[in-house]
């Protein structure tokens, strides 16, 4: 395939790179990598291997945490002079749990065009294979005090959806009761090197956490399934069905009281018609 024929604006660019799987680099990420005046990463490290990787030489620049408020004047800078800068992590898609953010609302203070260039992405990977909700909530890296956890897994509960967060296979260790306090009732996959070659996916109900065991190595995505919808059975109507049925049975047929009072309800449509036909005896 021709890398060639595409070009570039100029802008900031946010390359996803491979989580784990060199393979996983889209040629687009190859091509603007390729094109850049400047990639800024986490760890020029990591970077290099992949630029290595695909024979790509370019001058890369450190920006992290602690550095990226200092950068910051620099890098608008070039970008002013209609330059091609791209940033990338040490893995996976830039500024989802990583810096990059406060580059990107620069940037639009300055109405310097930004650019995704998608790929690999640990989060979207977990959810594609968990079989939950794609409505889902995403944590990010979990904090680190017990107290903060609870107070987040609280504010949780009241969600509908899935529930993703990051974290070492130490720390979910120490946090297995934690999360079995707060979603007992629900299932987890346990999604570690993603990609990699010992990559790991461990399927259980969380009530069963505290007897998996999983390698102590790696890098983990979590993901909890939204809550299940528990089926009731009821041998016999409450009293304000009762009570419903009796008023309705003056005015409707059995069949629209059994659709009436079962709409959006759990509740057994035989038991229903059973008890209309009580009453229409009774009378």
């Amino acid at each position: 395939m021709n890398l060639n024929n595409n070009k570039f604006k100029p802008g900031l660019y946010c390359v996803a790179t491979p989580i784990g799987n060199m393979g996983d680099i889209s040629f687009r990420a190859i091509k603007i990598l390729q094109n850049s005046d400047l990639i800024l990463c986490e760890d020029t490290r990591v970077t290099k291997k992949i630029l290595q990787k695909f024979e790509i030489n370019k001058k890369l620049v450190s920006n992290h945490k602690f550095n990226e408020n200092k950068n910051l004047a620099k890098v608008i800078e070039i970008l002013k002079k209609n330059k091609i800068v791209s940033l990338v992590s040490d893995a996976g898609t830039p500024t989802i749990s990583d810096p990059g953010r406060i580059l990107i609302k620069e940037c639009e203070k300055n109405e310097i065009e930004v650019f995704p260039i998608p790929g690999a992405s640990a989060l979207s990977a977990a959810i594609s294979i968990s079989g939950f909700s794609d409505n889902f909530y995403f944590c990010g890296f979990l904090p680190e005090k017990q107290n903060q956890i609870k107070k987040l897994f609280n504010k949780l509960l009241s969600l509908e959806s899935s529930i993703v967060f990051f974290i070492s296979p130490n720390k979910l260790e120490k946090r297995i009761d934690d999360i079995k306090e707060f979603f007992l009732k629900r299932d987890i996959i346990i999604c570690r090197e993603i990609t990699k070659y010992h990559e790991e996916y461990i399927r259980t109900p969380v009530k069963e956490l505290s007897n998996i065991n999983f390698s102590r190595k790696g890098e983990i995505t979590v993901v909890i399934s939204e809550t299940k919808k528990e089926k009731f059975s009821y041998k016999e109507l409450n009293e304000s069905d009762k009570k419903k049925v009796k008023i309705l049975i003056k005015k409707m047929s059995i069949k629209d009281i059994v659709k009436k009072v079962s709409e959006n309800r759990e509740i057994s449509k035989k038991l229903i018609y059973k008890y209309c036909l009580e009453i229409k005896n009774e009378n």
